[in-house]
């Protein structure tokens, strides 16, 4: 068991993703907005070099609740129903489609392969991630946003996450974005006011106490079952 719970432990993410986003947020309370920059160029693939305050902290945001899902929520999920090995699959899936993910022309096989995999483990993890988020929510306006704008994103498991994210917290996400020089025409999720760097806190919060929620659930579905 001790075993079993250190491996947990390693392969979750919250401590880095807190870490990261405080690492954000900081600099942008003190009005530096080049360190802010320089801090989310770290956990985003877009360009961030003629972002605005408004856009890093968007950004921020997007970023904390989509690796909530993959580095908490599904190792969470698979931890629960195989143990440490479905933590660690899923997180080693996590790696391999960061890195290879359709990036290369050389690893394009193994690379699409990856990222499929990946969206495989995380297509329910994600959903139930979704729900927690409105539940701990703004719980109408999230769901509204998740059945309405999740279409509309490019991932099959961030759409989900992320819109009923933005919404319960009340603020609008995405927007255009630029990848290798080129603009890309995202499209603005969530509801209510524009994002603030204080909404980054939020983000990690939510994330948090959704985590507790579901191993608090599992405990005391163990206890049941085990009655």
């Amino acid at each position: 068991m001790f075993f079993t719970l250190i491996c947990l432990y390693l392969c979750l993410g919250m401590e880095s993703l807190d870490q990261h986003a405080q690492a954000i947020k900081l600099p942008l309370l003190n009005a530096d907005l080049l360190s802010a920059k320089q801090a989310v160029a770290m956990i985003v693939s877009r360009e961030t070099g003629s972002m605005d305050a408004e856009q890093v902290t968007s950004a921020t945001i997007e970023s904390v609740l989509e690796n909530g899902n993959d580095a908490v929520f599904a190792t969470l999920f698979w931890f629960f129903v195989l143990g440490a090995p479905g933590a660690v699959l899923l997180r080693l899936t996590n790696t391999l489609d960061a890195m290879w993910g359709y990036r290369t022309e050389r690893y394009n096989d193994f690379g699409r392969f990856a990222a499929k995999l990946d969206d495989v483990l995380n297509w329910l993890p994600a959903r139930f991630t979704a729900l927690t988020f409105a539940i701990l929510g703004q719980f109408t306006t999230a769901m509204q946003c998740w059945r309405d704008q999740a279409c509309r994103c490019a991932s099959p498991n961030g759409g989900p996450v992320m819109t009923a994210g933005a919404g319960s917290l009340g603020v609008l996400l995405g927007g255009p974005a630029t990848y290798h020089g080129v603009v890309c025409d995202k499209p603005v999720f969530g509801a209510g006011r524009s994002p603030q760097a204080a909404d980054i806190d939020r983000a990690v919060l939510l994330v948090k106490r959704g985590a507790w929620c579901w191993v608090v659930l599992y405990a005391a579905i163990q206890v049941i079952h085990h009655a």
